[in-house]
């Protein structure tokens, strides 16, 4: 299956056999990517040859997203000495007070 068609039924049937989800067939996530969904362990097996290069790379993009996520700033912005939010609280000092 292209890219593409992963996409498109990713949510609603087996990227290897083609399967529906309904309630009898559960669809299960692949682990690493989170793009494609399989009905078993066997289907997982099978499309593996061709997922395997998409499921790296997209794998690799969600793991640098959260490594290199940047944490929430306050309004007032960072110490241009030390790089530390500064307070929210602007009357509590006089210079750099995070330092």
């Amino acid at each position: 299956m292209s890219s593409e068609a992963e996409a498109i039924n990713d949510d609603t049937c087996c990227a290897s056999c083609g399967i529906a989800a309904n309630d009898d067939v559960k669809l299960k996530k692949c682990t690493a990517c989170k793009l494609v969904r399989y009905c078993g362990v066997k289907c997982q097996r099978e499309h593996r040859p061709q997922h395997k290069r998409e499921c790296k790379k997209r794998a690799a993009e969600l793991h640098d997203e959260i490594l290199f996520k940047q944490p929430e700033s306050s309004h007032m912005g960072d110490c241009p000495i030390c790089c530390l939010p500064l307070p929210l609280d602007g009357k509590s000092y006089t210079m750099m007070a995070c330092c």
